[in-house]
């Protein structure tokens, strides 16, 4: 109970610094996910291309008519090609020699991007249809017509999912952004509580106490869970404010429940560094190196999908990945039941290995400096 009021008392004197850096944590979390969550619509661009047509064929003049039809051709110097690939002006230069309509040959130039990928792409159609149609000793008139005949055919693809997807990615979203909430809110005012009693005073009272170290790090870790569970009910309150209806069912279940067990790894991390630290000063730099980094080297703040794979294998030794990868595994559920479930046990079970670490690492670490002191 003397440790819960010694905390209670810092915490109340401290508590304009808590409360500012909890607003802002919880405004940069909520605003990325806000403008992150954005819905992006696919269009296919236009290449922009130079075609130089030198065969007077039928096929040579369809061929070009098709090209015309889905990209953007320009009007440039022959004699500049190079260049306006290299500045971008054309992205792709076909040239269409006599020769064509006998050996189905083409020359090309290419800048190597995307809009020139796709440029290939068209050519390369045609070419292979062209092909596979002059092996059957046609008239060109009706080699044309088949290959219209190919073009125009579409198909429609179908994709049936019980999966509110939307929801279920603005969910992934906003709970990722907690990775980085939650340490840098838990090892900001923690370390900062807890650096209070490592003043010289505070600590050998502390030490000529009847207390040991074990029940004084017990008592510690309780008093600072009121602040990291006051952390995550404000950003579970918000994550039904925000993300909506999905929260509701056993999706928000499952993030929930994963967000509560990364905060109480936060909160162990947070009572480890803050048994190593004693200068305040220090605080800032090692949330940065901590939370930025892992949130940064996980996927927080950009996807997963998009980062490296020696990135992603780095990061498997931080608890963080495990965290967010439970995030991940859970917006793909289509049914939720145990087999479907097993690798985000796993992913929970590695959490609450790190958790018993921490703990133990601050204990064994408590009890050093003791014999030091």
């Amino acid at each position: 109970m003397t440790v819960f009021k010694a905390f209670l008392g810092i915490l109340k004197k401290n508590i304009f610094v808590v409360l500012l850096y909890v607003a802002i944590l919880v405004f940069f979390g909520t605003f990325n996910f806000k403008s992150g969550n954005q819905t992006f619509n696919f269009e296919a661009t236009r290449p922009h291309v130079f075609i130089v047509n030198e065969s007077s064929s039928l096929i040579s003049q369809d061929l070009e008519r098709y090209l015309r039809e889905r990209c953007e051709v320009k009007e440039i110097d022959e004699k500049n090609i190079d260049d306006a690939l290299f500045y971008r002006d054309i992205h792709y230069f076909i040239r269409i020699p006599l020769t064509f309509s006998q050996d189905e040959k083409v020359q090309v130039k290419s800048n190597g991007n995307y809009e020139a990928s796709l440029g290939s792409m068209y050519l390369e159609r045609y070419l292979n249809l062209y092909k596979i149609y002059k092996e059957y000793d046609l008239e060109e008139k009706a080699i044309i017509e088949a290959i219209h005949s190919a073009l125009d055919h579409d198909v429609t693809v179908e994709i049936h999912s019980s999966l509110d997807s939307k929801s279920l990615n603005n969910a992934a979203s906003f709970y990722n952004m907690a990775n980085y909430t939650f340490l840098a809110g838990c090892v900001f005012v923690i370390c900062l509580i807890i650096s209070s009693f490592k003043t010289e005073k505070i600590y050998k009272r502390t030490l000529i106490s009847s207390m040991n170290y074990k029940k004084f790090n017990r008592y510690l870790l309780f008093s600072n869970a009121l602040f990291a569970v006051f952390l995550w009910v404000i950003y579970f309150i918000l994550s039904f404010i925000l993300v909506g209806e999905i929260m509701f069912s056993g999706y928000g279940l499952l993030y929930t429940a994963n967000s509560f067990l990364f905060m109480v790894l936060s909160l162990s991390l947070a009572v480890l560094l803050s048994t190593l630290i004693r200068n305040k000063e220090a605080i800032n730099g090692i949330v940065n190196v901590i939370a930025l980094g892992s949130s940064f080297l996980c996927g927080a703040f950009v996807p997963m999908e998009f980062l490296p794979d020696s990135v992603l294998k780095f990061s498997h030794i931080l608890p963080s990945y495990y965290y967010i990868k439970t995030n991940e595994l859970i917006k793909g559920l289509e049914v939720i039941n145990f087999d479907n479930l097993k690798p985000i046990l796993v992913n929970s079970i590695l959490l609450i290995g790190f958790i018993l670490l921490f703990i133990f690492l601050n204990n064994l670490i408590s009890k050093k400096k003791q014999k030091l002191a």
